[in-house]
């Protein structure tokens, strides 16, 4: 028998992993703010569907309320990130002088940012890099947020949020809505 060569060489990628839904996906990198906001602007369901009391019923059983927590989160994801902003908004307006530190915050980070283009920021003989220096910026923050009650602030958004969308997340009946699409998506495919 003759030896035959066999080329063996190229690449090989791994299986791609089983499909996550999409809010569980762990970015990679930053993505550009601009489109990300239009993205999420896209996504956002209609606000009369969205608050609609007729919709809003009891789960019927524990398990169900986990998956109706699950696809709501999912279906109206958009609309609950503006919830948050909206409840960002309120925070800032009725704190000022956390609005005020924040502002300071970011005059620094700014003016670093343009310093750092001019002439590099040495301390001890050692160059610090932009994301040195916005680490230390926000380090010397955390006690003029202190000062300022801004911890109380941000509790109580994360606190407000978290109520607010898991109460709606829970009692909203999504099954409805889907229901009522996959009825009409059939409708459309018998003509």
């Amino acid at each position: 028998m003759a030896d035959v060569a066999v080329d063996v060489s190229g690449e090989m990628s791994p299986p791609s992993a089983p499909l996550q839904q999409s809010f569980l996906k762990i970015p990679t990198e930053l993505p550009d703010p601009k489109e990300w906001i239009s993205k999420q602007r896209q996504n956002v369901r209609s606000w009369i569907l969205f608050t609609q009391t007729s919709n809003f019923k009891v789960p019927p059983s524990l398990p169900r309320l986990g998956k109706r927590i699950m696809r709501n989160i999912e279906y109206f994801q958009a609309n609950y990130l503006f919830v948050f902003l909206g409840l960002v908004v309120y925070c800032l307006v009725t704190s000022p002088l956390f609005l005020i530190a924040i502002a300071g915050t970011f005059y620094v980070g700014y003016r670093l940012n343009k310093r750092q283009q001019e002439k590099k920021l040495v301390i001890c003989g050692k160059e610090l890099t932009l994301a040195q220096q916005y680490v230390l910026i926000t380090v010397c923050s955390w006690p003029v947020y202190y000062l300022v009650g801004g911890y109380g602030v941000m509790f109580w958004l994360m606190g407000a949020s978290l109520i607010i969308i898991t109460l709606h997340a829970a009692f909203y009946n999504i099954e409805a809505i889907i229901a009522k699409d996959e009825d009409s998506y059939t409708l459309l495919e018998q003509v």
